[in-house]
């Protein structure tokens, strides 16, 4: 499970490698999107496969740009992560990868959308 301070170092790591300002624009937005792919109703998952809590996630840390830089590069690791805790990773090229990242950002595709190319992209690793 990735939780907020997983999310804040995962985002400093990829700022050190990469560049960028470190720091949090807000932290609740930060909480909220780290936990939307746990949430429940009745004490029942609201989003039940790796491949929904996956999509939740990346269009949860996109959307709230909780980060002051590197949301986009943290939202897509974060997300990769989780699928790995379930013995998945995803399989495409570096574009298209690429460009499902800044469709995300650009509003392009929303949480049905992201679920869908996840479906078809996403492997077992084990």
């Amino acid at each position: 499970m990735i939780n907020t301070d997983d999310a804040i170092w995962v985002q400093e790591i990829l700022i050190e490698k990469y560049g960028g300002s470190k720091g949090i624009r807000n932290i609740k937005l930060l909480e909220s999107a780290v936990s939307r792919p746990f949430q429940t109703m009745d004490k029942k998952d609201l989003y039940f496969t790796p491949i929904e809590k996956a999509a939740a996630l990346i269009e949860s840390i996109l959307n709230n740009h909780p980060f002051i830089d590197g949301n986009k590069r943290a939202g897509y690791v974060l997300m990769r992560l989780l699928l790995m805790e379930y013995g998945f990773d995803i399989a495409a090229t570096i574009d298209e990868k690429y460009n499902f990242v800044i469709a995300i950002a650009k509003g392009d595709i929303n949480y049905d959308k992201i679920k869908e190319w996840l479906k078809y992209k996403v492997k077992m690793t084990l």
